[in-house]
């Protein structure tokens, strides 16, 4: 078995840092990434994190050679390109730019329902901005109803980049907004999430109760 020779910062309940993790258990490379779990929010930081991304977000791959690399989409493009397996994502034409688009769409929804936690969760109530939420709410049913038709053409057959980032975005809409009972619009969505959410480097990644 290969030794550990890079290092990723992540929370469990990060769900840009799940997606990397289902990613090295898909690939088999989970045995060569030491995890490092760090706690921290937009208004406590962690140096740990700061020494290697200045940006202090995570995840953060720190690599055999020191250098390191952040934002989650950068990380898997780099480790998909590590292993010896069928590519995950796409490596040219068409397909690539298709799946990274459908990659990005699922990104945008956790970027709204981020910014609704931090909003609610950080934020006192007296400043929360009602108009802002419900837009990034609008957002996230947007998003929704375009994976909808995603589902009923069979483009999230294949566990591939653009199936890892929806499967992850879902898990943290069920995990952060447990109310919003979006199966019951989307039918054909939560139908495929029902069967993908089983696979094993899903259930080993789920968020922290």
């Amino acid at each position: 078995m290969p030794g550990k020779n890079m290092t990723l910062f992540y929370s469990p309940a990060s769900p840009f840092a799940r997606k990397v993790i289902v990613l090295l258990q898909e690939t088999r490379q989970l045995p060569t990434v030491e995890l490092f779990d760090v706690q921290l929010s937009p208004v406590t930081p962690s140096g740990e994190v700061i020494a290697r991304n200045p940006s202090g977000k995570i995840p953060a791959l720190e690599l055999a050679n020191g250098d390191t690399l952040h934002d989650s989409r950068v990380i898997l493009d780099y480790l998909d390109h590590q292993h010896s397996g069928e590519p995950l994502i796409p490596r040219e034409g068409p397909k690539r730019w298709q799946r990274l688009a459908l990659a990005s769409l699922a990104d945008a929804l956790l970027d709204a329902a981020i910014l609704i936690r931090y909003e609610t969760f950080l934020r006192p109530p007296e400043l929360h901005w009602p108009t802002w939420l419900d837009a990034q709410q609008e957002k996230i049913e947007r998003v929704l109803t375009e994976l909808e038709t995603q589902a009923d053409t069979g483009q999230l057959q294949r566990f591939d980049i653009a199936s890892i980032s929806i499967a992850c975005a879902l898990g943290y809409l069920d995990f952060r907004q447990p109310q919003l009972g979006w199966r019951e619009r989307f039918p054909r969505l939560a139908s495929w999430y029902a069967e993908i959410s089983q696979r094993e480097s899903m259930l080993s990644t789920q968020p922290p109760a």
